[in-house]
């Protein structure tokens, strides 16, 4: 999942290599943390949220048969776990 994340952002942002993704998982859930470059928020975010609202619905769809629900947050900035 994580990399269908980083292949679309990839293909949205100028800062390829600015992408940050986390993955946070629980018994019941998966969430991804999307940060990008402050500039390259809007493309990936979309207008009215329709590019952000396509990615996890893409993501749901790929999730196939695991029983875990996935989420997708788009950050300002990932905070470092202590």
């Amino acid at each position: 999942m994580k990399e269908i994340i980083e292949v679309m952002a990839r293909a949205l942002v100028e800062h390829p290599d600015q992408i940050v993704i986390r993955e946070i998982e629980s018994d019941d859930e998966i969430l991804y943390q999307l940060s990008v470059a402050s500039e390259d928020m809007g493309r990936v975010i979309g207008h009215q949220g329709r590019i952000a609202k396509a990615m996890r619905t893409l993501l749901k769809a790929s999730n196939g048969r695991d029983q875990k629900r996935v989420q997708l947050d788009i950050v300002d900035q990932i905070e470092e776990q202590q």
